[in-house]
């Protein structure tokens, strides 16, 4: 399994790093004499409502998609090791402030939480990727929280502590690298449920704005001929399953590898 998410990963980096080059075609040039063209030799994937190479826009919207994925993962990880290791180190009225506000942002649904923010923000990249950073971090502070629960009460943690190390040293240096195998893996998942975030704020019109493309836009964009073109709708929405399986592919493959009592 982690060697089949890890392909279609490598993969999608590829594509999105090389495709251009490798695929010459302008993701932005119209051929309106040609509009909702099939699937040809000239253009494998067909033509858009505009005339435009849709494998070409494929291309660069996985840039868009590991980008925000990117963007929203390291963003989120690092908010949440930071109050979720102090949460758990310090304990007491600390830890249930910071416990008490993630579990108010985990009592919304996501998704949900993240339109109304950049509906309130506006749309736009940067602003897709702070609302999906404000409702992504609470996983893993939750996360590193539990493991700084119990790494405080390492003999090696405790000996740093008698040592004189101050809690700042002693965070970084003993508490977060017990976390960061997990972290890894939940990140790793986080990135497909970043994609998946992103594009559906995309088809709502909330995300990345035309010309620019995106799956998700290109979803909206292919409803209106999903019976006279449904290589429009077909195709984004394959690229979207397709790697979202093959991050999910990978974070089992590394959960199950951190942590064998998972293996079945």
């Amino acid at each position: 399994m982690i060697r089949v998410g890890g392909f279609i990963v490598c993969l999608a980096i590829v594509a999105a790093l090389a495709g251009p080059v490798l695929w010459p075609h302008d993701p932005a040039t119209q051929e309106l004499a040609r509009r909702l063209e099939a699937p040809s030799l000239s253009h494998p994937l067909g033509l858009d409502e505009l005339g435009r190479d849709i494998l070409a826009r494929l291309l660069q919207g996985a840039r868009i998609s590991l980008m925000v994925g990117l963007a929203v993962v390291s963003v989120s990880s690092t908010a949440g090791m930071l109050f979720g290791s102090i949460a758990g180190y310090f304990g007491g009225r600390v830890d249930d402030v910071i416990s008490r506000v993630i579990d108010v942002l985990m009592a919304f649904p996501g998704i949900l939480l993240a339109i109304a923010l950049v509906a309130v923000l506006g749309p736009s990249l940067v602003n897709v990727v702070l609302a999906l950073s404000v409702i992504g971090w609470v996983g893993y502070a939750r996360l590193v929280r539990g493991q700084a629960l119990r790494a405080r009460e390492f003999e090696f943690v405790q000996a740093a502590r008698a040592s004189g190390a101050g809690a700042g040293r002693i965070v970084l240096r003993h508490i977060l690298p017990t976390a960061i195998p997990a972290v890894v893996v939940q990140a790793t998942l986080g990135m497909a449920g970043a994609i998946i975030a992103e594009a559906a704020l995309s088809f709502l019109g909330l995300g990345v704005q035309p010309p620019t493309p995106s799956w998700g836009t290109m979803l909206d964009a292919g409803r209106a001929h999903i019976f006279d073109a449904p290589h429009l709708t077909i195709f984004p929405g394959l690229a979207i399953a397709t790697l979202v399986l093959g991050f999910n592919f990978l974070g089992d493959g590394l959960r199950d590898r951190v942590d064998p009592k998972m293996v079945r």
